[in-house]
């Protein structure tokens, strides 16, 4: 839902797509929270919270967000707030041997867990907000396994519509504490994206051998995009990412094998990347649905290397060359510390984002 807020935002706006680097004294607050009084522990939160609110303020953003420092990291924090997905399955990722949260119980949240998070943010800023939830899809592919959750949900379906009604009801309360962008991040969609994995199962990650069938497995995802923000009074956004670990992405692919399968998502608008070397490219726009607007990833957070203003306004104007101007926005390929440890410092992000909204400046002078 496009409301008078998000109508007002500039042509070629900026946006983050929600976490920035947590500088050490955030990480060390972090790992403090269990054996800090909670009162005190929530006033030094807010406190570097908002300094990330007015470091992207400063940087000049249009649209910001809380930074995601609450979360030590962004899919497992909502898990943890909902319950149900205790520590105990056994997986590799990338040459890593890992225990992963996975579904064993029936989800135990009956109310929202982020709506006081988000009245802080709306409070701190006079900027347009955005808060990011992790999908249905994503938590179904990545934390339902046959050989633990079955009790509790018989098939992955069933737990992701579980999710789909906590998540719509997550995504109310947000918009109703005054957060004007809900995203849903869902970087398993964009598996679909990797021809390697869908051909021959290569992967690094254990997770990622299963069974997958675009056919079935789209729509259903899509559907229940559709169920979680159906009544949602914000603008709606979808991230479909390529993932991020220690500066390097799970899967690699454009996002023509999804886009045109988006043609029934009632959102506003989806966020891809565009300059992380195997992910989007600007022809990828040629099949975008005509009711979407898309958010550009046009600076890399994987790479140390500062891209300039240039480099980042010719991405976005290589866009501009396939629809109109109107419809894009700008941003960064994806959060830039999903996980607390991810290794990008504040400083990197702050240049990054700097170097955006200039970009971003000077493709509206352009156009005008």
């Amino acid at each position: 839902m496009l409301t008078d807020v998000v109508k007002g935002l500039p042509q070629f706006y900026t946006q983050v797509i929600g976490s920035l680097p947590r500088p050490k004294v955030v990480r060390e607050l972090l790992s403090r929270r269990d054996s800090m009084e909670a009162g005190e522990y929530r006033a030094r939160m807010d406190e570097m919270i908002t300094f990330a609110i007015r470091l992207q303020e400063t940087a000049g953003l249009d649209v910001v967000s809380d930074g995601e420092w609450r979360r030590v990291q962004y899919t497992d924090e909502f898990l943890d707030r909902i319950g149900g997905f205790p520590l105990a399955r056994h997986y590799e990722h990338a040459g890593e041997k890992k225990v992963h949260r996975v579904s064993t119980e029936k989800i135990q949240a009956s109310d929202p867990v982020f709506v006081e998070d988000a009245k802080f943010l709306r409070a701190q800023t006079d900027r347009v907000t955005k808060f990011a939830l992790p999908s249905p899809f994503l938590v179904g592919i990545r934390y339902w396994h046959p050989d633990y959750s079955t009790d509790a949900y018989p098939t992955v379906l069933h737990l992701m519509e579980d999710l789909s009604d906590v998540l719509g009801r997550e995504a109310r309360a947000l918009a109703e504490a005054g957060i004007d962008i809900i995203q849903l991040d869902d970087p398993a969609m964009t598996y679909f994206c990797d021809r390697a994995l869908m051909s021959a199962g290569e992967t690094h990650d254990d997770r990622l051998r299963q069974q997958w069938d675009i056919e079935t497995q789209m729509p259903e995802a899509v559907g229940l995009i559709n169920r979680i923000f159906e009544g949602v009074k914000a603008m709606t956004h979808l991230h479909c990412c390529h993932s991020v670990y220690k500066r390097s992405s799970d899967v690699t692919g454009d996002y023509k094998p999804i886009l045109p399968r988006l043609s029934e998502a009632k959102i506003d608008q989806v966020n891809l990347e565009f300059a992380y070397q195997g992910t989007g490219d600007a022809s990828d726009l040629d099949v975008l649905p005509d009711h979407l607007r898309v958010g550009m990833g046009v600076v890399d957070v994987r790479g140390e290397r500062i891209q300039t203003v240039e480099e980042i306004a010719a991405i976005g104007a290589a866009g501009a060359k396939r629809i109109d101007a109107k419809r894009i926005a700008l941003n960064p390929d994806c959060g830039f510390a999903p996980d607390s440890g991810e290794p990008p410092s504040i400083d990197e992000a702050f240049e990054k984002l700097c170097n955006l909204a200039a970009a971003a400046q000077r493709l509206r002078q352009s156009a005008a």
